[in-house]
C-alpha cells in the first residue's frame, strides 16, 4: 500500500451534530465527524451502529434533523449537482439496473458524469474480469460489486464512498477491491470513505477510522495513534492479590496471584508510570489488533 498522509486543506466531510431518528429508533445520536482530504478514512461498527444513515447523509439522500453535513464545503441536500458528480459510491445492495449489459450500464452512467475515464473504465472492466454482453441479473454477487465499483471509480471521483464494500464476498473478490481502494488513492487529493464491520481489511488499507456504535461516534483517530494508544500489559505485584488493583486508563483486567492483565488506553511511557504507582512491574507490553480494540471500546 503506498505511504498517504491526508493533506492540510479543509476536510472533504465535516458532519456536526447530526441527529437522525426513523420513529422510536434513534439512529444517529449528536454525531460529530471530520474526514481529510487524501487518503482512506475507515468506518466501522456493528450492525445497525449507524454507519448507513450516515452515508446516506453525505451523500444528499436524507436531510439531517438537526446539525449539518458539508461535502466540498456543501450541503448535498441543497446542493446536489455541485457534490454528487465528484463523488463516486457503491452501495451494499449492489443496486445496479438487472435488465442492462455490462457495457450498457458503462455507457448509461458515463451519462452522468463529464470526466468520465473511457480509457481507465475499460482497464477497470478488464482487470475485474467482466464481459460487456453479461446481463447485470446474471451476474454473480462478486460479479455485481465489481460492476459497481467500475462505475464508481471510471469518473476519476474526489471522494469514493463504499458501503460494506466486500461484505460476504469471497477473499478473491475481497483483495480485488481493497486493490482498487489503493489505486483510487494513488492520486493526489483522492480520498475513500468506506464502512464495513470486517476489521483486518479496515486495518490493512485505512489511514483513519471512526467507531460507531448506537449512533454514537466513539473513537476516532489515525490508525497509527490508535494502535499506540491502546496496549495490553501484564502487570506482576510483589505480593498475591485477590482482586487487581484499579490502573489509569484501564478498560479491562483479568488474571490472579501476583499476575494481572489489563487491557488499557494510553501511551506506554504513561501506562509504566501508572502500573509503578500501583506498586506493579510490566512483564509484557502488547499492542491490541483493530478488532481488539474495537470490543474493548463498545463493551466499555
Amino acid at each position: 500500500m503506498p505511504t498517504t498522509f491526508p493533506s492540510s486543506s479543509p476536510p472533504i466531510v465535516e458532519i456536526r451534530r447530526v441527529t437522525r431518528r426513523f420513529e422510536h429508533k434513534t439512529a444517529l445520536d449528536d454525531v460529530s465527524l471530520s474526514v481529510p482530504r487524501g487518503g482512506v478514512f475507515g468506518l466501522i461498527g456493528g450492525n445497525g451502529a449507524g454507519k448507513t444513515t450516515l452515508i446516506k447523509h453525505i451523500l444528499g439522500m436524507l436531510k439531517a434533523q438537526s446539525g449539518s453535513v458539508q461535502i466540498f464545503g456543501l450541503d448535498p441536500v441543497q446542493n446536489p449537482v455541485g457534490t454528487l458528480g465528484r463523488i463516486g459510491y457503491l452501495s451494499e445492495n449492489r443496486d445496479l439496473p438487472d435488465w442492462m449489459s455490462v457495457g450498457e450500464l458503462m455507457r448509461y452512467t458515463q451519462a452522468f458524469y463529464p470526466n468520465w475515464d473511457p480509457k481507465f473504465a475499460e482497464e477497470l472492466r478488464e482487470a475485474f474480469d467482466l464481459d460487456r454482453r453479461s446481463r447485470v441479473k446474471t451476474l454473480s454477487r462478486g460479479q455485481r460489486a465489481r460492476a459497481g465499483l467500475l462505475v464508481a471509480l471510471a469518473h476519476r471521483p474526489e471522494l469514493l464512498v463504499l458501503d460494506e464494500p466486500s461484505s460476504g464476498l469471497d477473499p478473491v473478490v475481497r483483495r480485488d477491491i481493497l486493490g482498487a481502494i489503493i489505486r483510487t488513492i494513488a492520486d493526489e487529493g483522492r480520498t475513500v470513505l468506506f464502512s464495513s464491520h470486517l476489521l483486518d481489511e479496515v486495518e490493512r488499507v485505512a489511514d483513519r477510522i471512526a467507531i460507531i456504535h448506537e449512533g454514537r461516534i466513539l473513537l476516532t483517530s489515525s490508525m497509527d495513534d490508535i494502535k499506540e494508544t491502546h496496549h495490553r500489559l501484564t502487570l506482576r505485584f510483589e505480593e498475591s492479590r485477590e482482586t487487581p488493583p484499579a490502573l489509569v486508563g484501564a478498560f479491562t483486567c483479568e488474571g490472579k496471584g501476583t499476575e494481572w492483565t489489563y487491557v488499557c488506553g494510553g501511551q506506554s511511557d504513561q501506562l509504566r508510570r501508572a502500573a509503578e504507582a500501583i506498586g506493579a512491574t510490566v512483564v509484557a507490553n502488547t499492542t491490541l489488533t483493530l478488532d481488539e480494540i474495537f470490543v474493548t471500546r463498545i463493551s466499555g
